[in-house]
Formats: C-alpha cells, sequence, structure tokens
C-alpha cells in the first residue's frame, strides 16, 4: 500500500480529485477519515467529511421503512445495508446512504465482517439509495456514473431540500429516469415522495401507519 500522509499530499475533501487505486485505500484509512464516506471510480475518489444534517437522518429513516414495508408486505426478499461499503477491487468504490440486495424468491446474502463487501464475490447491489442535502449535483452526475459502471439495477437519489426522489433503471452502463420502481415491483416513486413530505409535519408512527394502508 502507498504511504500517503497529511505532509506528502493535498488532502482537498467533499470533491473529487485525481488519485491510484493504492492511493485511495491510505488515504481512506487515514485516522482522520475514520468516519468520512469514501468514493473511487475511474483514476478519481472523493472523501466526504462534511456533517450530516438532521433532514438527511430523518430520510433515510423514511426511506428504509419504506422498503422495508413493502418488501414484507409483498413478499419480497431483500438484504439492507446502511452506509455500507462496497469494493470492485482496483476500480471502484461506494458508500451510498441506503443498498439492497432484492430478489424475488432468493437474494445474496454477503457474509457479515467488517470489509467492504466484495463485488467480485456477490455483485452489485441491486438498489443504491443517496440522499443529498448538500451534493445534490454530485449524486445526479459523478455518483450516477460510478453506479452506472458498478451494475446496480437501480439507483435513486433523494433531495432533502425539496422532498422529491429522482429514480434511474440502470442497464448497459446507463440509466434513464423511471417513475415506478422494478425492482421493487409497482411501487410509485409519488408515493415514496408523499411519504417524505408527511414527514415534515407528522411523526414516523404516522407515516408508517399511511404507508402501509397504501401498500396493502
Amino acid at each position: 500500500m502507498v504511504n500517503v500522509s497529511p505532509a506528502s499530499r493535498n488532502l482537498a475533501t467533499d470533491t473529487w480529485v485525481t488519485a491510484t487505486w493504492d492511493e485511495f485505500l491510505a488515504i481512506a484509512h487515514l485516522p482522520q477519515f475514520k468516519h468520512a464516506r469514501c468514493y473511487y471510480d475511474a483514476g478519481w475518489m472523493r472523501i466526504e467529511t462534511r456533517p450530516i444534517g438532521s433532514g438527511h437522518g430523518q430520510d433515510n429513516s423514511i426511506l428504509a421503512a419504506v422498503v422495508s414495508l413493502y418488501g414484507t408486505l409483498r413478499d419480497v426478499a431483500y438484504v439492507s445495508f446502511i452506509n455500507s461499503s462496497f469494493r470492485k477491487t482496483g476500480e471502484r468504490e461506494c458508500q451510498p446512504d441506503l443498498a439492497y440486495y432484492i430478489g424475488t424468491t432468493e437474494v445474496q446474502r454477503p457474509t457479515k465482517n467488517s470489509q467492504p463487501v466484495d463485488v467480485d464475490t456477490w455483485g452489485p447491489p441491486t438498489l443504491a439509495i443517496e440522499i443529498a442535502s448538500t451534493t445534490l449535483n454530485d449524486d445526479l452526475g459523478q455518483k450516477r456514473l460510478l453506479y452506472e459502471r458498478l451494475g446496480v439495477a437501480e439507483y435513486w437519489v433523494v433531495s432533502v431540500e425539496t422532498a422529491t426522489v429522482i429514480a434511474f433503471k440502470v442497464a448497459d452502463r446507463g440509466s434513464f429516469q423511471i417513475d415506478t420502481s422494478e425492482v421493487l415491483p409497482r411501487l410509485a416513486i409519488a408515493t415514496i415522495e408523499e411519504a417524505l413530505r408527511r414527514s415534515q409535519t407528522e411523526d414516523d408512527g404516522a407515516v408508517n401507519r399511511w404507508l402501509l394502508k397504501q401498500f396493502r
């Protein structure tokens, strides 16, 4: 591994900078980035160190509830990950806010350990979700390209400011916007947005009860 120290490199954070894979790994393991979110794609890396606000955390909770309730009531097999890293060694790494392996009758279940999920072994997550409070342009731009190259089936970007969800189907290393999820069959994106709007004035229990009515 390359020995990279703060004195030997300009460690610009919260932006994409050029780096080799070995440089990325060395920098991501520096003590000051223990709680940072780390991304790498095609010779570029991004180390996110900005604090996560309450709006981001609340929307994360609502999105997790949406997928959990829908998957449970509709008998969809899924395994969920919160702030977990997914790695294709030597090529790319990402740490979405939420990620899911989803299947109709069975689903991949990566081994539980302290290492990033090995995409070469387990495949990419079926669904990746980024919740954007300050990173919307990046989530729709460079990160979208990363998830296309990684091979997820769907990618959702959630805007905390506007309570909107921009969902993409990913195929053939490209993506296009959709109004209804395909990995969570017939789940309308508008339903997710309504849940986000309700969460601005209602408690989580009330939002969940509303969701249950929609999903039954």
